[in-house]
């Protein structure tokens, strides 16, 4: 089965406080999947057992890779069951944004890790779409890279969840030899070390693992922060860009401590923007709640 990938995703010339970047936009790489998810599911299109009738995952109740498998369990004809670990219980009574779009795909929605289990015919797709399978689809990723950009030494950044795009696009790189192309990322959930360590859970292979790169600040993930809002606004004032308001934002707050780092910057826009509906409205609440005013 094929879905409607945009690719080759275009690369765009922008400036924001003075930082000149290059923004890959595999936000645009399709309108079902949510950026980077696509690129991370890209081997189960073509690689799935025939006798799956189902997919099992499980994650946060607003993932947007929740989202992307209901797409793709629905489109291939499959049931879909995800486990997340809590579910709120104003979103259990009044679903919205990617749960709400998840169900309406037919997710089955299950409270507690604890209950999670598998039958022979069902494929567990770990959270995140963090499986080595995802390997596939990210060096396509790569490989556009180094096809659309001329010859010179590039620094590529991303934040990171569970660190397997910007993981598997590093190791990408190196087996491509496109040694030009040196992979940074920062930890959004978690510290540092945590996110070492699911580099290690998918390549032990130290050579292969990118640069990390924590924030002055420690930052809490899911937790609401001014600067946060704040510096998604002035990216999309100033680009013209919507970015993803959960990850982005640390990410731009890091490259800005970081900017001498950063002399040919590539960021990886991965989508997520569909989450947004749901962090806007959490964003009007917090600061409704914090200066006495809507926005």
């Amino acid at each position: 089965m094929e879905l409607n990938f945009n690719t080759p995703t275009p690369i765009e010339k922008y400036s924001f406080k003075n930082f000149q970047f290059l923004l890959k936009r595999d936000d645009l790489i399709s309108m079902d999947f949510s950026g980077n998810k696509a690129r991370k599911i890209h081997w189960y299109l073509h690689n799935l057992p025939k006798d799956i009738d189902t997919i099992v995952s499980f994650g946060s109740v607003q993932s947007n890779a929740m989202y992307s498998l209901s797409v793709f369990a629905k489109k291939m004809g499959l049931k879909f069951r995800y486990y997340a670990n809590h579910i709120p219980a104003l979103l259990r009574k009044n679903p919205q944004g990617n749960l709400l779009n998840a169900l309406n795909n037919g997710m089955k929605l299950v409270e507690g890790y604890e209950n999670i289990k598998t039958s022979k015919n069902e494929l567990l797709i770990n959270e995140g779409i963090a499986n080595k399978e995802a390997y596939y689809g990210i060096k396509f990723l790569a490989k556009e890279l180094t096809e659309q950009l001329e010859n010179k030494e590039y620094q590529v950044f991303l934040p990171s969840g569970t660190g397997t795009t910007a993981l598997y696009l590093n190791r990408a790189f190196m087996e491509l030899g496109a040694e030009n192309f040196k992979v940074y990322t920062t930890p959004c959930v978690g510290s540092s070390s945590y996110l070492k360590e699911q580099f290690t859970a998918l390549e032990e292979n130290q050579k292969f693992h990118p640069s990390v790169i924590e924030s002055k600040k420690k930052y809490h993930f899911g937790k609401l922060y001014l600067e946060f809002y704040q510096i998604w606004l002035e990216l999309q004032k100033e680009t013209k860009v919507e970015f993803d308001l959960l990850y982005d934002p640390k990410g731009w707050i890091v490259l800005l401590e970081s900017r001498e780092l950063f002399n040919n910057l590539i960021y990886i826009h991965q989508g997520g923007t569909l989450g947004n509906v749901t962090m806007l409205k959490r964003y009007a609440h917090f600061l409704k709640n914090r200066e006495g005013k809507t926005f």
